[in-house]
């Protein structure tokens, strides 16, 4: 099972970005999905998690208002759009898949992490 995720670069902030994470090894359909990232000496924090359906999604307040968490599911797809980067939005982005199908906030929620795709919005 592979989680790759893409669409990490540098940008300047109020810049856009879209990432993607392309699921592969079995089918997600009916898998949570979600981003967490990481800064250099922080914790992993929460972004935004979709269920199974795509008819919930959750956001950590401080990415509300800018980023959209969407999927394929037909693809095995994430995609997360972020808009209005500020420099503290700088980490590693990582895209996880849970049997948990309803979606979650919690890292323990889900099964497989992928590789991180490092996101930096210069000031």
């Amino acid at each position: 099972v592979q989680l790759q995720a893409s669409g990490g670069g540098l940008v300047r902030a109020g810049d856009s970005l879209r990432l993607s994470c392309a699921a592969s090894g079995r089918t997600f359909t009916r898998f949570g999905m979600g981003w967490f990232r990481q800064a250099p000496g922080k914790e992993r924090e929460f972004v935004a998690a979709i269920s199974w359906s795509g008819g919930s999604t959750y956001y950590a307040d401080s990415v509300k208002g800018r980023f959209t968490i969407s999927r394929d599911s037909g693809k095995n797809t994430v995609n997360l759009q972020m808009n209005s980067l500020r420099a503290e939005d700088t980490a590693a982005y990582y895209c996880v898949a849970g049997i948990l199908g309803s979606g979650s906030t919690r890292p323990v929620d889900y099964d497989y992490w992928g590789e991180g795709t490092q996101v930096t919005v210069s000031s």
